[in-house]
């Protein structure tokens, strides 16, 4: 029983923000990649145009969503997706 681990129902699983298509307001994109990762302009403006691009990792469901509706906001499509479970999970 020692050696098994337990995923907690309360535990929130943590969400990956990815940018799948920035659109055609690309600097407003940049903007709001910008404001969400704390990059440089020209970091933002990289990561923006070379998609699909991971934006945050490990955030919480509702820190995703929100993240996701900023970038659905000016124009760009962008999902949230649950990470996976670690390996020592499955059975």
């Amino acid at each position: 029983m020692a050696d098994e681990y337990f995923l907690l129902v309360c535990d929130d699983v943590p969400h990956d923000v990815v940018l799948t298509d920035p659109g055609v307001r690309v600097m407003d994109v940049v903007q709001v990649v910008r404001r969400l990762t704390g990059l440089s302009l020209w970091r933002s403006k990289v990561l923006a145009t070379q998609v699909p691009a991971v934006i945050l990792v490990g955030v919480p469901q509702e820190d995703a969503a929100a993240a996701v509706s900023a970038l659905r906001d000016v124009g760009a499509r962008a999902e949230a997706r649950e990470q996976p479970e670690p390996g020592f999970l499955k059975h």
